[in-house]
């Protein structure tokens, strides 16, 4: 009997399917952020979320936002505004929140 194996790439869509793994992923990118201050990690993240949830041209759709503009503001160079994350996570299901630090 022969097993299929899977690539790595294959299982991490798949999991980013489950909104809840999609948002463990997404607390975890944020607290990298909050670590080193490089949002590039952050966006990329977020950007892999949109691309196995929804993907960029239906997100476009949905948000009003421009399809290329979509791809620069999550690329790793991107610098997007408050109010676009927040536009993003609302179409994925998501909101941003505020939570004590915990020492």
């Amino acid at each position: 009997m022969s097993k299929k194996l899977r690539n790595h790439d294959e299982i991490v869509f798949e999991q980013m399917q489950n909104p809840e793994m999609a948002k463990a992923y997404l607390d975890v990118a944020l607290e990298e952020y909050e670590q080193d201050g490089d949002i590039a990690f952050f966006l990329e993240a977020l950007r892999n979320v949109v691309e196995t949830q929804e993907g960029m041209t239906r997100l476009a759709e949905k948000t009003g936002l421009n399809h290329q503009n979509l791809y620069r503001i999550l690329s790793p160079e991107g610098n997007p505004e408050l109010r676009t994350i927040s536009l993003i996570l609302h179409h994925l299901g998501y909101r941003l929140s505020v939570q004590p630090i915990q020492s």
